[in-house]
C-alpha cells in the first residue's frame, strides 16, 4: 500500500535549510520516493493548520518511507537544517 510523506516547515535560516534541501531530495530519490509537491502555493480551506512550505512524497510503503527517514543519507541532511526551521512531519498509509 502507497504510503505519504508530509512536511509542513516554517524555515528561519534559510542558508542552513538550503543545505538540507542540497542533501535530502537525493537521500528521498534513493530510496524511492516521488515528490508530489514541493513547497507550492498552499491555501488553508478549513481549520487552523498554518500552511508554510509544504512538501507530499510519494513511496511505495510505510516501511519505504520510514527506511529512508532511518538512512545516514536522511540523517545527515536532517542535522543540517535542524535549529533552521520549525519543521513537522508525519507519514501517512494511502492508495
Amino acid at each position: 500500500m502507497a504510503a505519504y510523506i508530509i512536511t509542513n516547515t516554517e524555515v528561519f535560516d534559510n542558508d542552513a535549510y538550503g543545505e538540507y534541501g542540497k542533501l535530502a531530495p537525493d537521500a528521498i530519490r534513493k530510496y524511492g520516493g516521488e515528490f508530489l509537491t514541493r513547497g507550492g502555493a498552499a491555501e488553508v480551506l478549513e481549520g487552523s493548520w498554518t500552511a508554510h512550505r509544504v512538501v507530499v512524497v510519494r513511496f511505495d510503503s510505510v516501511e519505504q518511507a520510514k527506511t529512508m527517514y532511518n538512512s545516514p543519507e536522511y540523517q545527515a541532511a536532517k542535522a543540517k537544517r535542524e535549529g533552521a526551521a520549525d519543521f513537522n512531519m508525519m507519514v501517512v498509509e494511502g492508495i
